[in-house]
């Protein structure tokens, strides 16, 4: 059997699919994904399944081997022949391993690469490549207590502390309870290294050597539901029976990990979900689930997984005295669509998921009627010694995505730059830097 398949860019700007059969394999796995438990748990698997489903396969059911956090997803063809795609979620860290040793075809990670990985992984491609590097969901760090805990909010230079043992009784935040016990993913986990580049690393500290760690975000979370003293980190969809605190960085209002705040990460703790294909070593399958993921079907599933789809929708911000005049008068005439364009330090150029995310915004203005003088960009930068130049950043960077737009067709009303007001993380670190630096798409 041959794949087919054709990409047809629509004027909408969304990518509409259509695939003839996969190749199946006469033995062995059609596809072998290795990485995040955050994915592997239960995303991963659930876009697997949406993808044979759509290739027409039938009796499709998930089997459990032996082996701790790992999965096969199995369908059958109507002549009877079994479609294996396997999944083992043992860390993001180790599907980059797996890609070097080739022992998996596709990484899910719940971070980005790093430039140590790249490097290493350089023979199969470039893997920051736009087709090599794909965002498929958004998710956000929830900080958990015990349910009975009466603290409502924390900032990230509390976590650290805390997590770094320096704080180490409720009652040094103002709560009650005693001593805090802390609780942490394991050494190869995504989740892991996402906690500590936002919060440890950016201020100098480490974690605890008294935290108990969890490969299992499920376990972690019901550990801590079972603690009135305890505190951990968790995926979104695995705050389950805890209970999420609303937290700040820097300069910005505490946030409580809300779906519309992690869809624009705005959030502090709010991360990208991923998928790394090398570009190079090319596996129909692996291509072909990529593709599902980003489609209006895999979005969904990622919404029904309980992590934040990248499904554009417009929302309603309440103005509030914090923020500048014009931006209150915005927030009363229009609505908020859910995303965010972001930029590097001192660029332009949209990065891999604004590229993507533009041809969702597209579809959403052109859907809903908006292409004539509806829709306002607003942009935004990270504080800077001159004023001046990150207002001119920030209106630049609004700039870069009205080419884009008005190239599709789009009229636009007005765009502004508000340069660095209304920080939505600390500006004391790069992470926080890029999440300043930000468009956001607004529409009447």
């Amino acid at each position: 059997m041959t794949l087919r398949v054709l990409c047809v860019f629509l004027l909408s700007g969304w990518l509409s699919i259509y695939a003839a059969a996969l190749p199946i394999p006469e033995n062995g796995p059609a596809l072998r994904i290795q990485g995040s438990n955050t994915i592997g748990a239960d995303l991963g698997p659930a876009l697997v399944e949406g993808l044979l489903q759509e290739q027409g396969l039938l009796k499709i059911h998930r089997e459990t081997p032996d082996t701790a956090n790992e999965q096969r997803i199995v369908g059958q063809t109507a002549q009877g022949q079994r479609v294996i795609i396997e999944v083992a979620a043992h860390g993001s860290s180790t599907g980059f391993a797996a890609l070097k040793n080739a022992s998996a075809d596709l990484a899910a990670s719940s971070r980005e690469i790093k430039d140590s990985e790249l490097l290493a992984l350089q023979t199969l491609g470039d893997l920051k490549s736009p087709a090599a590097e794909q965002v498929i969901a958004i998710d956000g760090l929830a900080i958990i207590l015990n349910p009975s805990n009466p603290l409502q909010q924390l900032n990230t230079e509390q976590l650290a502390r805390i997590f770094a043992g320096e704080v180490k009784t409720w009652e040094e935040l103002g709560g009650r309870g005693g001593a805090i016990h802390l609780y942490a993913r394991d050494d190869q986990s995504g989740t892991y290294d996402t906690f500590k580049e936002l919060v440890l690393s950016r201020r100098g500290k480490s974690l605890s050597s008294a935290a108990k760690r969890f490969e299992s975000s499920e376990q972690l979370s019901d550990a801590v539901s079972n603690d009135p003293q305890g505190i951990g980190f968790i995926g979104l969809p695995y705050v389950r029976q805890a209970k999420a605190v609303a937290i700040a960085d820097g300069a910005s209002q505490a946030m409580l990990p809300l779906n519309s705040l992690i869809a624009t990460e705005d959030y502090p703790l709010s991360r990208r979900l991923f998928f790394y294909l090398p570009p190079d070593i090319q596996n129909p399958w692996a291509q072909a689930l990529a593709t599902f993921a980003q489609s209006p079907q895999g979005q969904a599933i990622v919404a029904t997984s309980g992590f934040v789809s990248q499904t554009v929708q417009a929302m309603s911000v309440a103005p509030n005295a914090l923020m500048p005049e014009g931006y209150q008068s915005l927030s009363r005439h229009a609505q908020r669509l859910t995303v965010n364009f972001r930029f590097a330090e001192g660029s332009a150029s949209l990065d891999n998921k604004a590229r993507q995310d533009l041809a969702r915004v597209l579809d959403y203005i052109k859907r809903n009627g908006k292409t004539e003088r509806a829709v306002t960009l607003v942009g935004f930068g990270d504080l800077k010694d001159d004023p001046a130049r990150a207002d001119l950043l920030s209106k630049l960077r609004a700039m870069a995505v009205r080419r884009e737009l008005v190239r599709n067709g789009v009229v636009m009303r007005e765009v502004r730059g508000f340069g660095a007001l209304m920080p939505v993380a600390t500006n004391s670190a790069d992470e926080g830097r890029i999440k300043n630096r930000r468009v956001e798409v607004w529409v009447y």
